[in-house]
């Protein structure tokens, strides 16, 4: 019986290995050396010990996946690198606007051959062009990708490749070549939602890769051009410097596998502002510049002078609106043609406006647009404008009539006042002013010839030329030219005259003064006293030179002379002293000295020209 309980007992041992116990229960020894109770007392802590010992787990907060976002290798196949920048300068002229600017008398090119080719122009388009919704990306285009919320990536610049896809790390390779630029952020969020929730996606275009197109036909510099995938004909047509000087404007073709895509016309663009015609490029485009078509001349006063190419049935009309039409003084009524290719032998035709819109425009014509400014009309077609002052009674500006007389200008004004002295009126005129500035012009020329020549030819040369004698003529010339004609129109009234002319006819801008009678005369020059005295009723010119003292010994008394207060010069040796005074006379006694000559020269031009106060002022001054 003992036997058979020790065995189990045994068996029970050895069975405690296969039982799960923890570490530390299987480290302790079975038996206490204590006491037998020890054994299970070291079970029940072993245990214990085992649950103490197991580690807690570790609570990390959420981390969002992080794309790595370093950038390509920068592309350097841009189109605003690799574009060639020959920038051409405008197209010479060719034979046609070489003779045109002989017959015109100044250069004239073709309309838009400065406008659109200036020699310094980079025609790419610029870097910073927005990208079109409808723009198709294309093999070599860059995107730029940015993500935030559950996945994360900053600036990640992505290429794409020669089979039209990119490649997204963590997301894998995406098509997108040949997709409209507007489509293809959902497309791209498409894939991401496969991987990734609750995130934001932003797609913009970085670099975009060039393409070639090719330049034939009649362009200024033909070849092939490496431009911006953004850019239209327009900017291929101006990178190759426009047409030639044989090259078409109005027919630029664009030409894509063998099919015609658009057949621009530039003048739509130049004067109207219309692109309609202006497509954008593709990889491969040819661009075919068309001959130049019949070309007409447009000159005179127009908004642009230029040479213009003529379509197909369009008209002399056509052409002057392609010129801008005429300006604000054209005559408008008629234009006139001339054929420069000599087939009719009638010259020069008037054209009337009516016949201008139905008569087609001619290989090698001539237009010109006449001018209505400088032309001196009729005084019966002149709007009148006179200003009147002084001695009337309403002085003032009066518009009237073409034809107007003198007398209604006066009556307009309410007649002349009681102290006026008709004689003495100044009527200044603009007609008179410029005839008498030519005449003054050419008479200063004569004397300072005269004046300057005299000593060569005079008896006593040695003394005259002297230099300062010399520079004395030359001082009162320069002296002379600064003078200005004043325009009088001189009458020869009695002095006792009670009105004006009746039967002068009034001028445009023309001026009336009417004086009060004047009350003294004066006497200047070689005189002792110059003064102005009281007028004194009969007496005489030689009455009044002895009232200032009589004539000094250096003076001149056979050139003395009188301006009337009229205008006009009274000069008649010495028999001058005994002609009777008039009121507002002035009397000159001019100085001898050898410069006789000088002085009654110039005389004769201050009084002739100059006439009256001016004149005698002038004198005056001079000797002064």
């Amino acid at each position: 019986m003992m036997m058979s309980w020790k065995r189990l007992l045994l068996g029970c041992v050895f069975a405690l290995p296969l039982i799960p116990v923890p570490a530390g229960a299987q480290l302790s020894p079975p038996v206490s050396p204590t006491g037998q109770q020890g054994g299970a007392d070291a079970i029940s802590r072993g245990a214990a010990a085992g649950q103490v010992a197991v580690p807690q787990a570790e609570v990390r907060p959420y981390q969002p996946t992080v794309i790595d976002s370093r950038p390509n290798a920068p592309q350097a196949d841009s189109a605003a690198d690799a574009v060639t920048k020959k920038q051409p300068g405008p197209p010479a002229a060719n034979e046609f606007e070489t003779f045109v600017s002989e017959a015109a008398g100044k250069p004239l090119r073709r309309f838009g051959a400065e406008l659109l080719v200036p020699g310094a122009r980079d025609f790419t388009v610029a870097p910073t062009t927005t990208v079109p919704p409808d723009y198709r990306l294309n093999p070599g285009d860059e995107l730029l990708l940015g993500l935030t919320g559950s996945v994360q990536a900053a600036d990640l610049r992505l290429t794409i490749d020669q089979e039209g896809r990119i490649f997204v790390p963590r997301v894998g390779a995406i098509t997108v070549g040949g997709m409209r630029y507007g489509d293809v952020r959902d497309v791209i969020a498409r894939q991401v939602s496969r991987q990734y929730r609750g995130f934001d996606l932003q797609v913009s275009a970085g670099r975009l890769h060039g393409i070639t197109v090719y330049v034939t036909g009649f362009a200024a510099t033909p070849g092939s051009y490496t431009v911006s995938s953004l850019s239209t004909l327009v900017n291929a047509v101006l990178a190759a410097g426009g047409p030639s000087s044989g090259g078409s404007f109005r027919s630029i073709q664009l030409r894509r596998d063998g099919k015609l895509v658009s057949d621009f016309d530039l003048y739509d663009l130049l004067l109207k502002g219309d692109k309609t015609g202006d497509a954008a490029l593709q990889n491969g485009d040819v661009i075919y510049v068309a001959p130049a078509g019949e070309q007409v001349a447009v000159i005179g006063s127009v908004n642009r002078e230029a040479i213009f190419e003529i379509a197909p049935n369009e008209t002399l009309n056509d052409a002057v609106v392609y010129a801008g039409g005429v300006n604000t003084v054209a005559d408008d009524s008629r234009l006139m043609v001339l054929d420069s290719l000599g087939k009719s032998a009638s010259g020069w035709q008037q054209v009337t406006a009516a016949e201008a819109r139905t008569r087609k425009a001619r290989r090698g014509d001539i237009v010109r647009v006449l001018s209505d400014v400088g032309i001196a009309r009729p005084i019966d077609q002149q709007s009148v404008l006179v200003t009147i002052s002084g001695e009337v009674a309403r002085p003032g500006r009066y518009y009237f009539r073409p034809g107007t007389k003198l007398e209604d200008v006066v009556t307009q004004a309410g007649g002349l006042t009681p102290q006026a002295f008709p004689y003495a009126s100044v009527i200044t005129r603009e007609s008179v002013k410029a005839q008498q500035k030519l005449s003054f012009d050419r008479a200063i020329k004569d004397m300072e010839f005269q004046l300057t020549a005299q000593p060569v030819v005079s008896a006593n040369r040695a003394q005259l030329a002297q230099p300062g004698n010399l520079a004395l003529v030359h001082s009162i010339v320069e002296q002379l030219r600064t003078r200005e004609p004043s325009g009088r129109l001189v009458f020869d009234l009695p002095v006792t005259a009670p009105a004006l002319p009746s039967d002068v006819i009034v001028e445009n801008n023309d001026t009336i003064y009417v004086p009060p009678r004047p009350v003294t005369v004066g006497v200047f020059g070689a005189v002792p006293s110059p003064a102005s005295f009281a007028y004194r009723e009969g007496s005489s010119v030689g009455d009044f030179i002895r009232s200032a003292g009589g004539v000094q010994q250096l003076g001149d008394k056979s050139e003395i002379f009188v301006v009337r207060a009229n205008g006009t010069v009274l000069a008649n040796g010495k028999k001058i002293l005994r002609a009777p005074a008039l009121p507002g006379d002035l009397v000159y006694v001019p100085i001898d000295a050898n410069r006789g000559e000088f002085w009654a020269r110039l005389r004769d031009i201050t009084g002739s020209l100059f006439g009256g106060l001016v004149g005698a002022a002038s004198i005056k001054g001079l000797a002064d």
